[in-house]
């Protein structure tokens, strides 16, 4: 997704849309859609982008950021409460994930050939495990080294 699609989706997603987007931004509607859709070179800033982001409670912007800086977007989670249990079930989420990714390998390679809706799905299942094993290791942190300072990186 590009960043003007971004945008548009989190202006969609936010709770009244729109106009709530509009008056959140301290802007009216009519503004909004010129910054929105670049009308005679006018935007919307980084700091506008992160406050719609916020209002719609998406990812939107800090995906399309990563993709276009060649990355990916890995949301951590908040608040992990969790014990050693919790961190094991975590290890059982990353092997499914990677089972999923060596079967649709499988598949995809039967040919000796991976199309474009293959490498979608592959990529997918990549995306999966990588948020994954960002939260696996954000819930590590969190259970043998409480105290470290590392919490929030």
């Amino acid at each position: 997704m590009d960043l003007r699609n971004a945008k548009l989706k989190m202006i969609a997603a936010a709770p009244g849309g729109w106009d709530v987007a509009a008056t959140y931004l301290g802007l009216t509607v009519a503004a909004l859609r010129n910054r929105a859709y670049e009308v005679k070179g006018q935007v919307l800033t980084d700091e506008h982008s992160l406050a719609l982001q916020r209002l719609s409670g998406t990812t939107f912007y800090a995906e399309a950021i990563a993709a276009a800086s060649g990355g990916m977007f890995v949301q951590l989670p908040d608040d992990p409460l969790c014990d050693d249990v919790d961190l094991m079930k975590k290890f059982q989420d990353l092997y499914a994930e990677l089972g999923t990714f060596s079967s649709h390998f499988r598949e995809a390679v039967e040919d000796d050939n991976i199309d474009s809706r293959e490498r979608a799905l592959l990529e997918e299942d990549a995306a999966r495990m990588q948020r994954v094993i960002g939260e696996l290791v954000k819930l590590m942190v969190h259970v043998y080294a409480p105290h470290s300072g590392q919490e929030g990186t």
